[in-house]
């Protein structure tokens, strides 16, 4: 789960980490209370604000309205601005990039940093890549004594317990939490010591067993925001991944890989997924009413594909949820249902009572979803 910068630094504040004096504007004519100068700065979960044009200085409070009504309007990579964060300008001797992210290969931190904060750190590792110093970290004893020196000296920065207290609360944070990535970019050097000038920080949604309630409070907080997706908002108790896409097929599968082949099998029938729910894992009559919830707010779903393989998973709890959730909102577009597996003919008999086609082949299935989306009649047939 990605947060915006003002979530990952509260967080930070939380740990101990500084950050400057802020307030959260929702809305064009919000007027924050600090005083002038002020750093203006976009809220979306994508990167690239800064060269967007994100991020104004505002010097005074005459030019305030003028550049909130600006970003407010802005997209950045077709995300949305959801609110400001208006921040106190700070005095920046020297700018660095921090950060701790997750390797995937080995599942252990990567501590990264760079004397070259600021910048497009993917440039600098091109184009500078002696600038980019990489400290793989024990998760048994977290970082230690002598990589801390190592790095203030590749930095060029003098205050080595200044840096080690930063960096253990840094990592506190992210191991506490279950980050797979805690990021600084510009971390700054000023007269008060290190400060946390922008803020990145990606939770790990697996670790939900763990991290359930924060999740959740953060879920509905972004949930919150001027311009939230009208998705509504999975909670920590579903096992369903959403990903939305550009076509007309509602797809719902209980497997990722049974999704992923329908994906493209969906494309050579000549159709397009608006979206793709995998339920992943043991699942019950509730999840598959939430995928379908989920995956029936996109109001650019023109039919609804649900493919199931019951290994573990039983084909009558399954017909339960679909049911369910036709006797609560009915079912305006084709549904179209391909389940095979533990329980299939209990599973068949629901369906067919509630008038819902379910298919023993898949490549029928996805043909007469495609055809349902294009307003075809013969998906009935």
């Amino acid at each position: 789960m990605k947060l915006f910068e003002f979530q990952a630094k509260r967080i930070f504040t939380q740990y101990g980490l500084p950050v400057p004096q802020s307030d959260l504007l929702l809305s064009s004519q919000d007027v924050p209370k600090l005083p002038f100068p002020l750093v203006l700065k976009t809220q979306v979960l994508t990167g690239g604000r800064g060269k967007a044009g994100g991020i104004k200085l505002c010097s005074e409070k005459t030019e305030l309205r003028a550049l909130l009504t600006q970003l407010f309007d802005m997209k950045i990579k077709d995300d949305p601005v959801r609110a400001v964060l208006a921040e106190e300008k700070a005095e920046i001797a020297q700018e660095y990039y921090l950060s701790i992210v997750l390797q995937g290969g080995t599942a252990r931190p990567l501590l990264i940093a760079s004397p070259a904060g600021g910048m497009d750190i993917e440039q600098v590792a091109a184009q500078t890549p002696e600038k980019i110093i990489r400290i793989p970290i024990d998760p048994l004893i977290g970082p230690q004594d002598y990589q801390i020196r190592y790095l203030a000296k590749h930095l060029g920065y003098q205050s080595k317990g200044g840096l080690k207290d930063f960096i253990s609360k840094l990592y506190q944070a992210f191991s506490e939490l279950d980050a797979t990535l805690v990021e600084i970019n510009p971390l700054a050097s000023t007269d008060a010591g290190l400060l946390a000038l922008d803020g990145k920080v990606t939770l790990d949604d697996k670790a939900d067993f763990r991290q359930g309630e924060l999740l959740k409070e953060l879920r509905e907080e972004q949930q919150a925001l001027p311009g939230a997706d009208s998705t509504p908002a999975l909670g920590s108790e579903d096992t369903i991944t959403y990903v939305p896409l550009t076509g007309t097929v509602g797809l719902i599968s209980d497997g990722a890989g049974t999704g992923m082949l329908t994906l493209d099998l969906i494309k050579d029938a000549g159709g397009e997924a608006a979206n793709f729910c995998e339920m992943g894992g043991l699942t019950s009559p509730e999840v598959m009413y939430k995928a379908m919830e989920t995956v029936l707010a996109d109001p650019n779903v023109k039919s609804l594909l649900v493919v199931l393989i019951g290994g573990f998973n039983r084909m009558d709890e399954m017909a339960e949820g679909i049911v369910n959730y036709q006797q609560a909102h009915g079912l305006e577009i084709p549904v179209i249902v391909r389940m095979c597996g533990t329980m299939e003919e209990e599973g068949k008999k629901i369906m067919a009572q509630a008038g819902i086609p379910a298919y023993d082949d898949l490549l029928a299935a996805i043909e007469a979803a495609v055809q349902g989306a294009e307003g075809d009649s013969k998906w009935q047939s």
